[in-house]
């Protein structure tokens, strides 16, 4: 069982930057990859991108590249997603997740997001 807990959302105006942060408990969790989706209001959930046990990262969405990074600190069982060159667009809740086979399994709740100015 792994618990996934985010944090580090808000409000911040566009071209801003934001670091988000997923808390995982559980003592395995090297063995776990994980990743980071998004949900707009009325538009479908949106895979971000994820990293592994042992930090390979995925190629991201279109939508985020060259602008949102995934990393893990294994010591702190904690993954990040920094975004940088925030959109309007980019408004929506942020939530991480973890998977050791095909299917992602756990999920957090949760982060809003909100770019404004």
């Amino acid at each position: 069982q792994v618990h996934l807990v985010e944090s580090g959302g808000g409000l911040v105006q566009p071209g801003g930057s934001l670091r988000l942060a997923c808390a995982a408990s559980g003592r395995t969790f090297s063995s776990y990859i994980m990743g980071w989706f998004r949900q707009a209001p009325e538009k479908e959930r949106e895979f971000l991108g994820q990293i592994s046990g042992s930090g390979t990262v995925a190629p991201y969405a279109d939508s985020v590249k060259g602008r949102f990074t995934v990393s893990r600190d294994s010591a702190q069982n904690t993954v990040f997603l920094q975004m940088n060159s925030l959109k309007p667009e980019d408004t929506a809740i942020y939530t991480c997740a973890a998977r050791t086979g095909a299917l992602w399994t756990y999920w957090g709740r949760g982060t809003q997001v909100t770019v404004s100015s």
